[in-house]
């Protein structure tokens, strides 16, 4: 396959146009018609998943997050994204990213959570148009108790503990969602009457947004994208079957819990 058919299939279905501005999605390594026989997914590109690539024989990667992000003035092995980008032209692997284009689009990375959530009813909590925008919102099935729900999501996002502002509901049924970064959406997420709001990397101030109307629940950046890379998975799969596709192994995720 030739690569440029595979970040087209990639970008039909999140285009880069829907990026933020100071985003860096794309092809970052690699040329769009160099031939690629299999691809490694991954939520980061690290130095270990650019040798797990090489040790399969993949040569291509797609991850979630951009391993260039500014410019690189030089190549000189002085850090891990220079070291990355120097290993994976050694190795003619090309790197491609999906990021805030993934994050927008109504099937992307929100709409992953709330599957996982069984969530009824979905729909974005803030549009920007009517295919694109930031979180999502939807209902359970049936209210469950406030600590049988926190249970419930950290199993399912594997999370060690839940960081939450003040549990002043007793019972939750409507669930707002956010992967990565979600704080800009507290108020959208309060304003359309959520009962709790999961996301990540939320400061302390933050959670006074609260103002025990909603609780809100940081569950971490990366726990909160894992699953980024089985949308990835479905949209190469659905248009090349046969193409081989490799979930990383590697734990990319730079937060440990002592």
């Amino acid at each position: 396959m030739i690569l440029q058919e595979l970040t087209t299939a990639i970008e039909e279905f999140a285009p880069l146009a829907y990026q933020e501005s100071y985003d860096n999605a794309g092809l970052l390594v690699g040329s769009p018609q160099q031939e690629i026989t299999s691809a490694l997914l991954t939520i980061d590109v690290t130095p270990e998943v650019i040798d797990e690539a090489i040790a399969i024989g993949a040569n291509c990667i797609i991850a979630h997050h951009p391993l260039i992000f500014s410019g690189l003035k030089h190549l000189r092995g002085e850090n891990d994204v220079e070291r990355c980008v120097i290993k994976a032209i050694q190795y003619n692997i090309a790197i491609y990213a999906a990021h805030t284009n993934l994050d927008s689009v109504f099937y992307g990375v929100n709409h992953k959570i709330a599957q996982k959530l069984n969530l009824q009813n979905v729909q974005l909590l803030q549009t920007t148009n009517e295919n694109a925008g930031s979180g999502m919102i939807g209902d359970l099935e049936k209210p469950l108790p406030v600590s049988e729900f926190v249970e419930q999501i950290k199993q399912i996002f594997g999370c060690k503990v839940v960081k939450t502002s003040p549990l002043c509901k007793s019972t939750i049924s409507r669930v707002a969602v956010c992967g990565g970064s979600g704080s800009f959406l507290i108020e959208q997420a309060k304003n359309q009457n959520a009962d709790i709001f999961l996301t990540g990397d939320v400061k302390y101030h933050d959670f006074f947004r609260a103002e025990n109307q909603i609780i809100i629940a940081d569950l971490g950046h990366y726990e909160t994208e894992q699953f980024t890379k089985e949308i990835f998975y479905e949209i190469v799969n659905k248009k090349f079957p046969t193409f081989a596709l490799n979930f990383s192994q590697v734990t990319t995720n730079p937060v440990n819990y002592i």
